[in-house]
């Protein structure tokens, strides 16, 4: 029976993670944490500590990140097996965090880590917990680019109105938060007497089933918008006449003009397979298609004041050779004029999928990037704001940067909505849901509407409390057309992860405090 006991830390980090979307059984998170946490203030040494904490870890993010493995169905140079090895892996690195969160949790405030293992859970330890869990998630989500996938805050978003304190203090302290919740409820269960942690949880239970009407009046839509979801089957393994077929299938999702309500049309990410810039060599006009001709293609479907945002690429080339040395994933702007208006090229990008670590290392050992193509993508400058006639200022950001909490808009250019172009046809099942409750989140972080548009799921319009107000659902063709509605600048959108950082100090404090009345 001992030797089975690791088990138990691996088990619950695998349980907690089913608060995660698609599943969002978040009753099993706050369980699961509860029980980690009992585990960790009555480990008898720091390395049994760190043990249950890495442990916990791994099938903690391995459940989080299955859909990692999804990836390796839809490319030939690696087998599809290997995709189960990278969630393993993935999974394995991740975990030192909250192994890095146990340790600090137990050496700072469990009774254990000073020789005497008998008193009770307290609330004290709770809070250095939910502190440690903060500083140990932010750190996840920056250190070598960040990787910040299904953040603890994430599991609110099915837990009633709880992800509303997002707008106040940001994901990774709503994520201390939730374990303190998981704390306090150990707390109670251990010891009755836990008057502090009753406190916690009956205002934590009162905020979650207050009346939606408490929130902020939101004022009345303006900008007008068709969101388009091809749904091609070979979106993440394309043929060779994809290129034209997807082009069709957007526009006849893409509608006809409204003389009543101008329309701003939104592709998917890499929607365009055709050039829409000019001045690349000739050879690539004669291989890919006319920029001109694609442009005007697009706007023969527009009104007078219409536009089309459309995921892109740019490409750069050798000036001497003519072979292309780089590209961006972008977002341009195209015009009834059939013009260029503007693009945005994606600052945040995807290791292994769009570029390659340490190319000469990893392609000598025969790896490669999980999106075909030898070239690699090179990031733009960062989250910017692009102002549109008639439909208002509008941020960008593509797929994976909507994840990076405190980092998707620019602070000196405030949008009035944000564009966020995906392609989660890689993701399998289990992706888009969960990217869909993170956009959710990043809303209503920056009291923002989030407008997504993916060729095969899951579209939709996000008001800025993180309520779908329309959406697409995975697996169909379709468009959804309607109105954005306004945000209102929120206190986390003013300090962003500063949030953090003050949230933990109180934490640690309030522990201090409870320790010392408690003597």
């Amino acid at each position: 029976m001992r030797r089975l006991l690791p088990l138990l830390p691996l088990a619950l980090g695998a349980v907690s993670a089913l608060g995660f979307a698609p599943w969002d059984w978040w009753p099993l998170t706050l369980a699961g944490f509860a029980v980690w946490l009992l585990l960790i203030h009555g480990a008898g040494s720091i390395r049994q500590v760190l043990e249950i904490g890495w442990l916990f870890g791994l099938g903690h993010f391995a459940v989080a990140n299955l859909w990692i493995q999804q990836p390796f169905e839809f490319q030939d140079a690696m087998p599809s097996w290997l995709g189960y090895v990278a969630v393993v892996l993935v999974a394995a690195y991740l975990a030192l965090f909250p192994m890095l969160a146990a340790g600090l949790a137990w050496r700072l405030a469990s009774p254990a880590a000073k020789g005497d293992p008998a008193p009770r859970v307290d609330t004290a330890f709770v809070l250095v917990a939910g502190a440690a869990w903060i500083a140990t998630e932010y750190l996840r989500g920056t250190m070598f680019t960040g990787y910040p996938w299904d953040p603890l805050a994430t599991v609110s978003m099915s837990a009633g109105r709880w992800a509303g304190l997002a707008a106040y203090i940001g994901t990774y302290a709503l994520s201390g938060i939730f374990v303190v919740a998981s704390g306090c409820l150990l707390a109670v269960i251990v010891d009755r007497r836990a008057y502090t942690a009753i406190v916690f949880l009956v205002a934590l239970l009162i905020y979650s089933i207050a009346p939606a009407s408490l929130d902020q009046h939101r004022p009345d839509p303006r900008t007008y918008v068709r969101i388009v979801q091809p749904n091609l089957a070979e979106e993440a393994k394309p043929t060779a006449d994809y290129a034209e077929a997807n082009f069709q299938a957007l526009a006849r999702l893409s509608g006809k003009p409204n003389p009543d309500h101008p329309r701003l049309i939104l592709w998917p990410e890499g929607a365009i397979r055709f050039p829409v810039e000019d001045g690349y060599p000739r050879y690539v006009y004669d291989l890919m298609g006319s920029a001109q001709t694609a442009r005007i293609r697009m706007a023969s479907l527009l009104g007078d004041h219409d536009a089309i945002l459309t995921g892109t690429q740019g490409m750069y080339f050798d000036k001497r050779t003519e072979n292309m040395i780089a590209a961006t994933n972008s977002i341009a702007l195209i015009g009834p004029d059939a013009q260029l208006h503007g693009r945005y090229d994606k600052a945040h990008l995807v290791p292994y999928g769009e570029y390659l670590p340490m190319r000469p290392v990893l392609e000598a050992i025969g790896l490669s990037r999980l999106v075909p193509g030898d070239v690699d993508f090179i990031p733009g400058p960062g989250p910017r704001t692009m102002a549109i006639p008639g439909f208002g200022k509008v941020g960008m950001l593509i797929c994976y940067e909507v994840i990076f909490s405190g980092h998707v808009i620019d602070p000196a250019d405030r949008p009035d909505f944000i564009f966020n172009p995906s392609n989660d046809a890689w993701f399998g099942t289990l992706g888009p849901p969960a990217h869909l409750a993170q956009a959710r989140l990043r809303a209503i972080e920056e009291g923002l509407s989030i407008v997504r548009a993916t060729p095969t799921g899951i579209s939709a319009i996000i008001d800025p409390d993180g309520a779908l107000r329309q959406s697409i659902p995975m697996g169909k063709a379709g468009a959804i057309e309607g109105s954005v509605m306004p945000g209102t600048p929120t206190l986390f959108s003013r300090l962003g992860n500063w949030m953090a950082l003050i949230v933990s100090a109180i934490l640690l404090i309030c522990a201090i405090a409870i320790r010392r009345l408690a003597r």
